[in-house]
């Protein structure tokens, strides 16, 4: 069930709206880059008087559905003797990282004391299967098959389509995802960070005029795998494309047939 609008402990002092981005966004709980269904600050009233001008008072703080609303306690299929509990930040003080992308924890995350196993909040609910009508993809905590992407067959979890031909390691995505949109700098726009997003404003809503084309970055990487003597064509690129736009939904943290339209018309 979703909420239309919530109090979170994260914001106290605004309520956040449940509304929809055609726009890239920073998580503010668990930092990571967002697309799709969010939760945003609504300013309490709204707006009001500074003596120099009428203005709004919305904070540009943003949430995932899956941050916004998360489950004081998870299990996992890949980690059936882990318990999951939900933190507002990384227990301890050395450095975490997720293991589902391998990307370092700098906020909200699943944590099962026992193993000592972290997970984004949007990592832990990936789907186990995606299917937008053309690819069928299935979640697996690993495979013994090269990723299309980076050549490895170890990394972090990976989408591995029906046919078994296509893999896409859930790191590889997020990476893509950070390439495609490493040329958004702050200034007048946003600040570009380790997601690839910056954290909020005009810049961010005209992101569809800025990044460059993921499957540009996709198919970059396949020449130079091919340049080594590899033999993945850039027709495997173009025959996955697809599954990369839903599996690209899923780790932004909405992967629903609309956003992969979406991302298609991105890419």
């Amino acid at each position: 069930m979703k909420y239309t609008e919530i109090s979170h402990f994260s914001h106290p002092h605004h309520t956040l709206k449940l509304e929809y981005s055609e726009a890239p966004f920073k998580c503010d709980g668990c930092k990571e880059a967002g697309i799709g269904s969010r939760y945003r600050c609504t300013g309490g009233a709204g707006s009001g008087w500074n003596g120099g001008g009428y203005h709004s008072s919305a904070c540009n703080f943003d949430l995932h559905t899956h941050c916004a609303v998360p489950l004081p306690s998870i299990k996992h299929p890949f980690y059936t003797k882990c318990s999951f509990q939900f933190m507002s930040r990384p227990p301890g003080e050395k450095a975490r990282y997720c293991n589902a992308c391998e990307k370092d924890v700098n906020g909200f995350v699943y944590h099962c004391k026992a193993c000592g196993f972290d997970l984004h909040p949007c990592c832990a609910k990936l789907p186990m299967h995606l299917d937008d009508g053309e690819t069928k993809l299935y979640l697996h905590k690993k495979v013994k098959a090269p990723c299309l992407r980076c050549g490895r067959k170890v990394r972090s979890w990976i989408y591995r389509s029906s046919c078994k031909k296509y893999n896409l390691h859930v790191a590889c995505a997020k990476e893509m995802l950070a390439e495609s949109w490493h040329e958004i700098r702050r200034g007048s726009s946003c600040v570009c960070d380790g997601t690839g997003v910056g954290g909020g404003g005009d810049g961010v809503r005209e992101v569809n005029a800025n990044i460059p084309s993921l499957k540009g970055s996709f198919q970059a990487a396949q020449r130079r795998k091919k340049s080594k003597g590899t033999s993945t064509t850039l027709k495997g690129c173009e025959i996955a494309g697809m599954g990369v736009q839903a599996i690209v939904s899923a780790v932004m943290g909405d992967p629903t047939a609309l956003i992969v339209g979406l991302i298609g018309a991105l890419i």
